[in-house]
């Protein structure tokens, strides 16, 4: 008798495999991040389909191989459709897609950046908060839950708002950081700070970033 495992969590990427197949990236609340094959899912009518499209959030009923997972059902609970009319707003959940699988490994506990990016996503979809201050917020508060956050640089000549803004993305719980927003000016400092720091601590170039900047 087969044994499955659930596991909650959300899909980064997804690649075809072969004729019928596709190989998923997931980031689980369980496992940290895995890769997993969801065989067939690219046959016409797969009721498996859908589910292996980037953003995808849900359970996932998995069986371990003899070197990989494999997906043998899934529930899936938001597949975020706000992002798939939006192509600027998809372009920001694959850049943040990218960075959460640059920062998570298997086997680590990784629920704070599972809820850090499905929260950012969610983000992404609500018209009132701006694209750019999602973004800040979310590489910042990646670079603060991977424990990097070197602190806020006081002699930049700041706005004390700006100050604020900074050490209430660091501090904050995940489920409160698109709470506010901020002027222009404040924003224009946080894309500059968050800039700095993914420059300074991350120093890696995302493919999706490029396209992004491209874009916008």
């Amino acid at each position: 008798m087969q044994d499955f495992i659930i596991v909650t969590g959300m899909i980064l990427k997804q690649t075809p495999i072969g004729e019928y197949d596709r190989r998923i990236c997931l980031l689980t609340k369980e496992r940290g991040k895995i890769a997993a094959f969801v065989k067939g899912s690219r046959k016409p009518g797969s009721r498996l389909s859908s589910a292996t499209n980037p953003f995808s959030f849900g359970t996932f009923k998995l069986y371990e191989g003899k070197s990989s997972y494999n997906v043998s059902d899934a529930d899936i609970q938001n597949y975020f459709e706000a992002l798939r009319t939006d192509y600027i707003g998809a372009y920001y959940g694959m850049y943040f897609a990218e960075l959460a699988d640059y920062y998570t490994r298997e086997n680590n506990d990784e629920r704070q950046m599972l809820k850090l990016l499905y929260q950012s996503l969610r983000a992404l979809c609500a018209p009132s908060i701006p694209n750019e201050l999602v973004r800040c917020v979310y590489e910042i508060k990646s670079i603060a839950v991977n424990g990097e956050f070197p602190g806020v640089r006081r002699d930049r000549g700041l706005e004390e708002s700006t100050v604020y803004a900074l050490e209430y993305i660091v501090s904050s719980s995940v489920e409160k950081l698109y709470t506010f927003n901020v002027t222009p000016q404040v924003l224009n400092q946080l894309q500059e700070e968050a800039q700095w720091y993914c420059g300074k601590i991350i120093g890696h170039e995302f493919k999706s970033l490029e396209i992004l900047k491209s874009l916008c």
